[in-house]
């Protein structure tokens, strides 16, 4: 009968012991989704200003108000590029959503 007291003791502790864990565990997983959603939050918001600014630099090129040989329309060339490439590293803003629910 001993043996079984021990037993059952021993058992109720180890339990304790995967409860606890399992507590600490589920606790920084939802900390890791918070963070994960205030993370897709801003990257939307920064893709929106990147799609805003390609729009406002289009209607500027359009109008011609630049020319390429004067120092204005050399920085104003320079900034194209820059949100060129800022356009071709931005990712798709939905892209966490679409990866969560697979």
């Amino acid at each position: 009968m001993n043996s079984f007291y021990i037993l059952l003791i021993s058992f109720i502790v180890i339990l304790f012991v995967f409860g606890y864990i399992l507590r600490n565990l589920l606790i920084k997983v939802e900390k890791y989704e918070d963070v994960t959603e205030q993370q897709q939050i801003l990257l939307t918001k920064i893709y929106s200003t990147i799609l805003e600014s390609k729009t406002k630099l289009t209607e500027l090129d359009s109008k011609g108000v630049f020319e390429s040989d004067d120092e204005v329309g050399f920085f104003f060339n320079g900034i194209k590029e820059i949100q060129d490439t800022l356009e071709a590293t931005a990712s798709d803003p939905n892209y966490a959503q679409k990866e969560k629910q697979s």
